[in-house]
């Protein structure tokens, strides 16, 4: 499904969701008409009563849908593999937005800590009062436990610099318009 793309759906069952930008957590009941408008990094956003919401995909179920699955071929010298990190951050999407966090240029910082096995994240938000804040950050710390070798995942939001549209890649700037 293209980006443009609009696909009509029924719920197969409740479906737990956040309403979008505000983050608050609601169920589209079962049998529900929704109107599919993003389907990227294996997370749904859907028009229900007039108003966005995320689906994650662990419920891809409830649309119909098959869930991603994430996997990575463990690298033979037990290290932590950056490039396998950067590929989990880059199946992060904005909910609103059809672009990657790391092409909105929302990953600040990366650090491995190969002996502990632990991977630090400095992160932004498109807006420091954005209400899906919480889920990006869960969906950040998710994709990037299931790389090989990584026992644990720090998120830290940081607001400074304040983001802004020039960080986004040329690719990125390309896709919203916004160049």
């Amino acid at each position: 499904m293209s980006a443009q793309e609009r696909t009509m759906l029924t719920t197969r069952r409740d479906c737990p969701g956040r309403l979008v930008p505000v983050g608050d957590a609601v169920t589209i009941p079962a049998h529900t008409f929704v109107t599919l408008t993003q389907s990227l990094g294996g997370n749904y956003t859907v028009i229900h009563n007039g108003n966005m919401v995320r689906v994650d995909g662990t419920d891809a179920d409830a649309l119909g849908l098959e869930p991603l699955e994430l996997a990575f071929e463990p690298p033979a010298d037990g290290r932590i593999s950056e490039d396998q990190v950067w590929e989990a951050l880059h199946t992060v999407y904005d909910p609103e937005v059809p672009v990657d966090l790391v092409n909105l240029g929302l990953i600040y910082k990366l650090d491995i800590d190969q002996d502990a096995g632990r991977v630090g994240i400095h992160m932004t938000l498109t807006a420091p009062g954005c209400g899906m804040g919480p889920v990006l950050v869960g969906d950040v710390k998710h994709r990037v436990a299931l790389v090989p070798h990584v026992n644990s995942v720090q998120v830290e939001l940081v607001f400074d610099p304040p983001w802004s549209r020039e960080m986004m890649s040329e690719e990125a700037q390309l896709e919203t318009g916004m160049f």
